[in-house]
């Protein structure tokens, strides 16, 4: 069941894709290895998921959100994404929503900085944010700029 307040209504696509993230992880859920699912819903309905891929070296590890992503561009050829949420599955079985780390933050909001993400608010409620809400004052960099070496 997903807890929400009375000033966010999900709709019932928000619901099915946390579903969809909790199904993904459901299936593929190994401890310490795979224990965050994602869902992204573009908008053109489709819905891709992911599951995050733990290393033995921890900074190489890959999230959720990111496969999720990346499976999006190669299999639809677009990241136009409408909604994103993260699930994480834990060792007693239980499951929720997680707010996406700041590289996934900035990764969703560079292909996508319409996008919405469903995340829990101080009071475990669900609640549908903008992305670029949750990353203020985003990092820019213009990558159009043709070096020329001296």
């Amino acid at each position: 069941m997903v807890s929400n307040n009375e000033n966010v209504v999900l709709k019932e696509e928000d619901v099915s894709l946390i579903e969809a993230a909790r199904a993904a992880i459901i299936s593929r859920y190994k401890p310490d290895w795979h224990v965050v699912g994602a869902a992204l819903r573009l908008r053109s309905g489709e819905i891709v998921t992911g599951v995050h891929l733990e290393a033995n070296v921890g900074r190489i590890a890959v999230c959720a959100e990111a496969i999720a992503l990346g499976r999006a561009v190669t299999e639809y050829g677009s990241a136009d994404i409408d909604t994103v949420v993260a699930v994480y599955h834990s060792r007693d079985g239980e499951i929720n929503i997680v707010s996406p780390c700041g590289m996934c933050r900035e990764l969703i909001s560079d292909y996508a900085p319409q996008a919405m993400v469903l995340i829990q608010d101080e009071e475990l409620n669900c609640v549908k944010r903008p992305i670029m809400d949750l990353l203020p004052a985003k990092y820019q960099r213009n990558i159009t700029i043709n070096y020329e070496p001296e």
